[in-house]
């Protein structure tokens, strides 16, 4: 009996915990039927119920990127002058806020509202003394986002005064969608130092016709590269071929958007990074220099007779200086210049655009829209006496003579079985020189006729068929000297210049009617128009004896913290052929062409080449002036190139103001490595 209730008791205990598992595994199925229930009943009712309403919701909550743009980095000169500069402005913009497209009759009465808005807008301007059209408002709103996306903000004004900014702010609820929005307005020094070769600026809007900003156009995935409408970029000089580094990064604005994009909030900003500061190797005092010496020289010649005329025709100058050791572009003078904060804004008027638009690019390195002279000489102009030094060069190299060859000039020389005749200037008769040094140095046409065209044709005659040879020569000599071909330098639309040696494409020479009679008239520096700049690499080659480098218009590059990321050094382009010393040596005596007018007292010895070429205008022949020196003559450190269209003599119009470059150099570096200026500073 005990022990049946012994067995009993013993056997409760044993069912109990089992009974207590399954009421709680029980328990779990429940509650997980129950929530399985819950998670379909409302899977249908989102399906059945919520669809429309959240994928509405959904497509409202897509985002876009916004660009904003970064302030451009400023470029300086090689004092840390600024030339061009940005600075802040306050800008009004509107995003739109519903549907113009004019297809439903809400949406044509949602237009009616923004042209009633656009007219406020313009009323508020008028009002505080600064007019702005109705439609000019309406063109910049883009009611039908033809220009951009609905969701894209549209400057409607750029650089607000105070008053226009308190007006909008304190009345912001009246006008719906404006915004006061602070960017960058690009700002060029007053001075007007170098502004053609510092170039200037367009919204990235205007720049349709620019190739260069094709890629950037496109739709691209990073928000830091794309560019906004409104945005400044560089469409001419240092502006342009240095985009990238001034530019910066863009920051952007994360805006939530509706179906018809439409900005239906801004969920995150990212600040955009300014651009990279540019610093150029153009030294302003000059640059200054030689920009006023080319304006007083033009008022010289306008007034004082040369060989008895006055040339009043002379209405424009350019001049380039470039270091001979490091091809660093010290000054490059474009005159007459302008005032480039016309383009500030990121366009220009019409009626300021009438005020430049013959003179608002470079002419030391293009003759478009670079000014023209009385009888519409551009800035490229043919070479006259300065080619004299290369074409003896040439004549040596192809051992047409020697360096101790004599030649009895006579003032007169001819060539072709037309003996076709060719003078000297003004019909000098040298006489006997004793070398060709004395050529160079008397500017002897006829010793270049006879001693270096002919021969050179001569020479070639019998090669390469009924085509001469002696063509090809001269345009391979040409170019090793940076004639006809790019200099190399860091801005854009740069000339190669006109080689009117050279035959057409049906084998005939327009200009003098046969190969000989190109090489005749090239020698003395008839057949090649080109640019002042590439006169100044060519001059600086001379100096090098043959080591043509890169002109260099930037030295470095920093960061906004004045960190220097990139600097720029001298750079080979080419080694000319072979000459032998004793050429160099000949070449270097012979640039001695008396110009004790407008050099005396110079302190430094120094090669210089004048020249007047000629040139068909009007009924009759115009004369250039063109000069070119380096100084020192045997330690050379400064290579001088300038060009008057229709100055008269090179010696007169020209030479005074290489002077005036020269000497400002010395004070700011010298001639010899030591500044004038430190020296007077020093001893005063």
């Amino acid at each position: 009996m005990n022990n049946f209730l012994g067995r009993n008791v013993k056997g409760d205990k044993d069912n109990e915990p089992k009974s207590g598992l399954n009421l709680r595994v029980n328990l779990f199925f429940f509650s997980t039927f129950v929530i399985f229930c819950v998670i379909i009943i409302r899977l249908a009712v989102i399906q059945f119920v919520e669809a429309d309403t959240l994928t509405e919701k959904e497509t409202g909550q897509n985002t876009k990127n916004i660009p904003l743009p970064p302030a451009r980095g400023d470029i300086l000169d090689a004092t840390g002058t600024k030339l061009a500069f940005s600075t802040p402005v306050q800008s009004l913009y509107i995003t739109l806020q519903k549907d113009y497209s004019n297809a439903t009759e809400k949406s044509r009465k949602n237009r009616k509202e923004a042209e009633q808005l656009a007219q406020k807008i313009a009323d508020v301007f008028n009002g505080l003394g600064d007019p702005i059209k109705k439609e000019d408002i309406i063109e910049a709103m883009d009611l039908d986002s033809k220009k951009e996306h609905g969701y894209y903000p549209r400057r409607i004004k750029m650089d607000l005064s105070q008053r226009e900014i308190a007006y909008f702010m304190e009345r912001k609820s009246e006008f719906p969608g404006i915004e006061i929005i602070e960017e960058s307005k690009r700002t060029y020094n007053p001075n007007t130092i170098a502004v053609q070769t510092v170039g200037y600026i367009k919204s990235f809007k205007h720049t349709e016709s620019l190739k260069e900003y094709d890629e950037a156009r496109k739709d691209q995935k990073d928000s830091g590269l794309v560019y906004t409408p409104d945005e400044l970029v560089g469409v001419d000089g240092v502006e342009m071929s240095f985009q990238k580094e001034l530019r910066g990064k863009n920051g952007y604005k994360v805006v939530s958007v509706t179906p018809g994009n439409i900005v239906d909030g801004v969920e995150e900003i990212v600040p955009p990074e300014k651009g990279n500061d540019v610093w150029l190797t153009i030294n302003k005092q000059v640059q200054q220099t030689a920009e006023q010496a080319i304006m007083d020289q033009l008022d010289w010649v306008h007034h004082n007779p040369v060989s008895g005329e006055t040339h009043p025709n002379a209405l424009t100058g350019y001049a380039v200086a470039m270091e001979v050791d490091t091809g660093k572009i010290v000054a490059m003078a474009s005159m007459p210049d302008y005032d480039t904060n016309v383009w500030a804004d990121g366009g220009i008027s019409d009626k300021d655009y009438e005020k430049i638009k013959f003179n608002y690019q470079n002419g030391t390195i293009t003759p478009i829209s670079s000014g023209k002279s009385g009888h519409n000489m551009e800035s490229t102009l043919l070479l006259g006496s300065t080619m004299k030094p290369l074409s003896v060069l040439v004549g040596l190299k192809e051992h047409l003579f020697s360096t101790t060859t004599p030649y009895n000039d006579v003032g007169i020389a001819y060539f072709g079985k037309e003996k076709k005749a060719v003078r000297n200037s003004q019909n000098h008769a040298y006489g006997y020189l004793r070398t060709p040094a004395e050529a160079i140095e008397h500017s002897s046409n006829t010793f270049m006729v006879e001693m270096v065209g002919d021969r050179l044709y001569s020479k070639y005659k019998n090669k390469g068929g009924t085509y001469n040879k002696g063509i090809d020569v001269w345009d391979n000599y040409m170019k090793q000297f940076g004639l006809g071909v790019s200099t190399g330098i860091d801005l854009p639309n740069e000339f190669l210049g006109r080689r009117e040696y050279m035959p057409d494409k049906n084998g005939k020479f327009p200009q003098t009617g046969s190969a000989q009679g190109s090489l005749v008239y090239a020698s003395f520096g008839q057949e090649g128009k080109y640019t002042t700049l590439q006169l100044a690499q060519y001059t600086a080659t001379l100096a090098n004896e043959g080591e043509r480098i890169k002109p260099q218009i930037v030295s470095k590059i920093t960061d906004q913290n004045g960190k220097v990321i990139k600097t720029f050094k001298r750079e080979v382009l080419n080694k000319t052929d072979e000459f032998d010393k004793s050429y160099w040596n000949l070449v270097r005596r012979g640039m001695n062409t008396d110009v004790k007018s407008a050099f005396a007292g110079f302190p430094y010895d120094f090669a210089r080449k004048t020249g007047t070429s000629e040139q068909w205008a009007d009924g009759k022949n115009r004369d250039n002036g063109v000069f070119i020196a380096y100084a020192p003559r045997n330690n050379p450190k400064l290579a001088v190139a300038v060009v008057i269209p229709e100055g008269g003599f090179g010696a007169y119009s020209a030479a005074p103001i290489a002077r005036k470059i020269f000497d400002a150099y010395d004070q700011e570096y010298g001639l010899d490595g030591v500044p004038k200026k430190n020296k007077q500073a020093v001893n005063p």
